[in-house]
């Protein structure tokens, strides 16, 4: 299921380059709490809604 899109995203001081979200200069200091708190939580391999949620046996031979 797709998280909520943060509220962070629709900033002007947003800059959504692949692989390298980040704030412009400026950004007020919530703003960037709130960045760091949502990339910290994609770091969390077992939270529901992230990538890395969904565990895959690669040596699997089913």
């Amino acid at each position: 299921m797709p998280r909520k899109r943060p509220e962070f995203t629709k900033s002007s001081y947003f800059v959504d380059e692949p692989g390298n979200w980040h704030l412009r200069p400026g950004a007020p200091k919530e703003m960037q709490v709130e960045l760091e708190n949502y990339l910290s939580s994609l770091e969390n391999l077992h939270e529901d809604g992230t990538i890395n949620g969904n565990q895959i046996d690669i040596y699997s031979t089913h």
